[in-house]
């Protein structure tokens, strides 16, 4: 008897043994969960590319895990701040396609290089550790680029790796490499559009009242956006448009002179000014002195700076506007083309990190301009990060104060399409994330 208790108990200790090596094993195959995070300035369609990202993550459970965002951006991962986004029904995520801004909230934070402050980056992989993520997206533009590369690089050296995908993502359509950004082409469509529209107001008025109306729009070092105002102008609704890029330098006796000969000729005009119009000398325009988070001078008055101009100088009464947060949340008249490549984008970054790509970003590669056929491509973030995509000098007219036939066959197909959101009562029906955050595991973090 005693031998068969002994055999019986032996039996029992190796299949509790068992049960705890199939424990552990399954624990050590548990999928990785995936961090997802938005940051700089948001726009109308950044959320269509996290839709993306999320609904594609959720199709490939058995690979990913959860998806969690960074609260504010990269900052929710550095203070270990993350939203649970499996709370989130599967209606809410599919309505982040038609619901302009950050979802999930953004920032404007650059880590600091690796030399300054090695911490923050240590800090991130500890907090991806302690969570058991092993994807990173990050969308957004040149810094978050440049952030997302750091990380890929420094997650092996620590013996953690991370696959690192950045996702494009800016108005300014200044990244390299992808043909466009997502979210220019609805700000391209907007600024076009409330050009052309602000154009048949001035030319009502300009007999007894305004002569010149002005609009500031974005665009610090590259003139894209500015350049989608020549769009409101076409051979079958012609509108006399100057346009003033951050490619050229700004000639005030110059651009006064074609102020005065166009008013005099139609009897109106409209001026589309860069924030980032500078002098010879290189001073913005509308420099304030002052610096942002980033470090970069802070913009803001070019309109009224021209408007100045032109009375003063012309003696013509004008009215000026700043496009300003209008034209980046507008997703109202948000371009279908840009809502269909942002969402593309966000879905191709996790196919890419489920095929074992890392350090990538997903592009917008043009096939065709008539018809418009463009795929999905990738990039190195070795070559993305910190590098910016400047207007081609034969996109601007020789003159300087607009845009070619090459350009307006390239910003054409950006801003086609319609993709309105649903609305109720005569208002928009955008969806709000409950945003649920998750324990935290680590000690504070300051910033």
């Amino acid at each position: 008897m005693a031998t068969k208790k002994t055999a019986k108990k032996k039996t029992a200790v190796k299949k509790t043994a068992v049960k705890k090596t199939a424990a552990k094993k399954k624990t050590a195959e548990k999928p990785k969960n995936a961090f997802y995070a938005q940051s700089g300035g948001v726009t109308a369609v950044i959320n269509a590319s996290a839709c993306g990202v999320i609904e594609t993550a959720r199709a490939n459970k058995a690979k990913i895990g959860k998806v969690y965002a960074g609260r504010n951006g990269i900052i929710g991962a550095l203070t270990e701040d993350l939203i649970d986004t499996s709370k989130e029904s599967a209606a809410s995520i599919k309505a982040l396609r038609h619901t302009p801004s950050g979802a999930f909230g953004s920032c404007r934070f650059k880590l600091k290089s690796l030399e300054a402050n090695r911490r923050e980056y240590e800090r991130l992989i500890e907090v991806f550790k302690a969570h058991n993520i092993g994807y990173f997206f990050y969308n957004g533009g040149g810094d978050s680029a440049d952030t997302c590369y750091k990380i890929s690089q420094l997650s092996e050296k620590m013996g953690y790796p991370i696959q690192a995908i950045h996702v494009p993502k800016t108005v300014d359509n200044d990244l390299p490499i992808t043909d466009n950004c997502p979210g220019f082409g609805s700000v391209a469509k907007y600024i076009a559009v409330s050009t052309r529209e602000a154009s048949f107001d001035v030319a009502s008025m300009a007999k007894t009242s305004t002569k010149v109306f002005i609009v500031e729009v974005m665009g610090r070092h590259a003139g894209w956006i500015a350049a989608a105002g020549g769009l409101a102008s076409t051979d079958d609704t012609p509108i006399p448009i100057i346009i003033l890029f951050p490619e050229v330098e700004f000639n005030q006796k110059k651009f006064l002179a074609r102020v005065d000969a166009m008013v005099k000729k139609h009897g109106y005009c409209t001026v589309v000014v860069s924030e980032g119009v500078h002098y010879p000398d290189g001073k913005f325009l509308a420099e304030t002195g002052l610096k942002d988070s980033f470090g970069h001078a802070q913009l803001g008055g070019a309109a009224t700076v021209i408007s100045g101009m032109v009375q003063n100088e012309l003696g013509l009464k004008n009215h000026w506007a700043v496009a300003d947060y209008l034209q980046r949340a507008a997703r109202h008249i948000a371009s279908k083309t840009d809502v269909d490549m942002a969402y593309a984008m966000g879905k191709a970054a996790v196919q890419f990190a489920l095929k074992g790509h890392n350090s990538i970003m997903p592009t917008v590669d043009r096939i065709s301009n008539k018809p418009f056929k463009w795929k999905v491509g990738m990039a190195p973030l070795s070559k993305v990060a910190n590098v910016e995509k400047m207007m081609p000098k034969n996109f601007i007219t020789t003159d300087g104060y607009g845009i070619t036939k090459k350009c307006r066959e390239y910003l054409e197909p950006l801003i086609k399409g319609e993709d309105y959101p649903p609305y109720k009562n005569g208002m928009p029906q955008y969806v709000r994330m409950k945003n649920v955050g998750i324990k935290q595991k680590l000690p504070k973090f300051e910033l």
